[in-house]
């Protein structure tokens, strides 16, 4: 069993810098590749002069995280992808334990470590945490992390469980169940086409699993930080994509109730005197619409669907109940 790390790098020289010597000191087991999405910097001239062990793949266009993946692992024969971003420094013997995993139980197809704040590295990540799950409106939470509440740290996470989605900041999948899924989404362009990707191996029966003895730290918004209006538009959208895609369930009433939660986010922001987010909101709403005709064909060519969830509103729990951490729930 092969395993391949591929790192999509877009721009990101000084990342590469910073952080591909911590995954070739830590990661002998496996083949690694830099996957660039056409970047108009050094990016590529850096990794052939200083890292010559490297596999690089060019990418003709910047299709994003989505579309540079399904590009990338084209390229790829190993059989089990470890997808790396730019800004992770992983840790000694941060491998073995999920490739055990994968060597052991066959039936694990899509695994994540324990994601760690670089910044502070005795706190969850954001991005990931100990894992991810999903409301019944589609809303993603983590094991270590509810909307803007961070968990230390204190070992509380260090088992290996069953989660309903993994985080693409360390993203682990066998060749043969990204290939059965047909990859991303890459109408997703970035942020939350993992979470789709989940979803769909779910509704197929596959098992995605959080492995707490292995640990990886993430900057986290190293390429567009939480503050970008960007971030928060592609958010929306393409949460709703994911629901109206793949959720059971009477899809009308879901899909009102979220509506009318996302406006109540969006008036929130303009309270926090921030309407460049609640205008993104607007607009993903807008574009989630022109996308709806597609979405549904989409959803109508699923074979079945499952229930997803374990909370019916983890908005409901955290503002009304305050729960502000995981095992309050």
């Amino acid at each position: 069993m092969k395993t391949a790390i591929v790192i999509l790098n877009w721009n990101g020289k000084a990342l590469l810098e910073q952080f591909l010597p911590s995954v070739i000191a830590n990661s002998s087991e496996a083949t690694i590749y830099v996957a660039d999405n056409a970047s108009t910097d050094e990016s590529v001239l850096f990794v052939k002069q200083n890292f010559p062990s490297i596999r690089i793949i060019q990418n003709i266009d910047n299709g994003g995280y989505a579309k540079g993946y399904n590009d990338a692992l084209k390229h790829v024969d190993e059989d089990i992808y470890c997808l790396l971003n730019s800004d992770v420094e992983v840790t000694k013997n941060w491998l073995n334990p999920i490739l055990e995993v994968f060597r052991t139980q066959p039936e694990i197809t899509i695994i994540q470590p324990k994601i760690l704040d670089y910044k502070n590295k005795s706190y969850f990540e954001y991005a990931g945490a100990a894992g991810g799950f999903i409301d019944k409106y589609g809303y993603p939470y983590n094991r270590g992390r509810i909307f803007n509440t961070i968990e230390e740290d204190l070992e509380q996470y260090n088992d290996i469980t069953n989660i309903f989605w993994a985080s693409g900041a360390c993203f682990f999948i066998r060749k043969e169940t990204f290939n059965k899924l047909d990859g991303f989404d890459e109408s997703f362009f970035a942020h939350m086409e993992e979470i789709d990707l989940c979803w769909r191996a779910f509704n197929q029966g596959f098992k995605t699993t959080y492995v707490g003895t292995s640990t990886v730290y993430h900057v986290g918004g190293a390429t567009l930080k939480n503050t970008n209006p960007k971030k928060t538009y592609l958010n929306f959208r393409n949460s709703l994509f994911t629901l109206v895609k793949n959720a059971h369930g009477n899809l009308f009433i879901l899909v009102l109730t979220r509506l009318v939660l996302d406006g109540l986010a969006g008036i929130k922001f303009l309270f926090e005197f921030k309407p460049s987010h609640f205008l993104a909101i607007l607009k993903a709403h807008f574009h989630f619409y022109t996308y709806l005709p597609k979405l549904l064909k989409q959803r109508k060519a699923l074979k079945q669907r499952k229930k997803y969830f374990q909370k019916t509103s983890i908005v409901w729990s955290y503002y009304i109940n305050n729960c502000k951490t995981f095992n309050c729930l």
